[in-house]
């Protein structure tokens, strides 16, 4: 038997995996890592500025 005689019934089931991969991708994994790094810059400030103390004008 052809590879190619049986590439041609998971053609179709390939195209929806890797449809899905996207849209799993866009929808789920970005914003995911879209507020994961957003709360790590802000637990890195907070933790920075418990240390350092607030910003603000030096002290005379």
């Amino acid at each position: 038997m052809s590879a190619a005689g049986n590439d041609t019934g998971g053609r179709p089931r390939r195209r929806r995996m890797e449809i899905f991969a996207f849209l799993f991708l866009t929808a789920v994994l970005m914003p995911a890592f879209a507020v994961a790094t957003v709360g790590s810059y802000g637990l890195a400030v907070w933790v920075y500025q418990m240390l350092a103390g607030p910003p603000g004008p030096p002290p005379r």
